[in-house]
């Protein structure tokens, strides 16, 4: 009787992925951020933040989000560059 093949766990991407959603989670929660700062400093506490910041974040979102995608690899050789590479364990 042959093993049967391990299952994958259910929810999880295959590791091929995380040249994706990690710049894709870095995206969404530092445009969340800082578009909220900077909506609420606009315009203050008021019934205005809440109407324009989710539209303000979406446009964040949609710069930042392929502004990552293009830029990691050179950020990925210039911390390679300012970074120790770990020695063996």
């Amino acid at each position: 009787m042959t093993p049967s093949p391990v299952p994958r766990p259910r929810g999880k991407l295959p590791a091929r992925y995380a040249a994706i959603v990690m710049p894709l989670v870095l995206s969404v929660l530092m445009t969340f951020v800082v578009s909220a700062i900077s909506t609420l400093r606009s315009l203050g506490p008021t019934p205005a933040f809440v109407a324009t910041w989710p539209g303000a974040w979406a446009i964040s979102w949609l710069v930042a989000f392929p502004t990552l995608l293009a830029v990691l690899p050179l950020v990925r050789r210039i911390v390679a560059f300012a970074v120790e590479a770990p020695g063996p364990n």
